[in-house]
């Protein structure tokens, strides 16, 4: 098999699953340099997210009681 049929394979496997970017990328923290902004963005949608989490929680706490 060529390397343009793998490709081709590969990019009709993506297409028919739904998948948009490689998972493997999105597990693991990059080791590229980022700005001081977009730490400090993630830091803020991590935050968000938490608090969210910790909102759930005392909703789930108040109704199973």
């Amino acid at each position: 098999m060529s390397q343009s049929e793998q490709d081709a394979l590969i990019a009709e496997f993506m297409r028919k699953k739904g998948i948009t970017r490689c998972p493997t990328a999105c597990a693991v923290p990059t080791h590229a340099a980022v700005s001081e902004a977009d730490r400090a963005a993630l830091r803020d949608y991590n935050a968000a997210r938490e608090a969210a989490r910790v909102e759930r929680a005392k909703t789930f706490q108040l109704f199973a009681a």
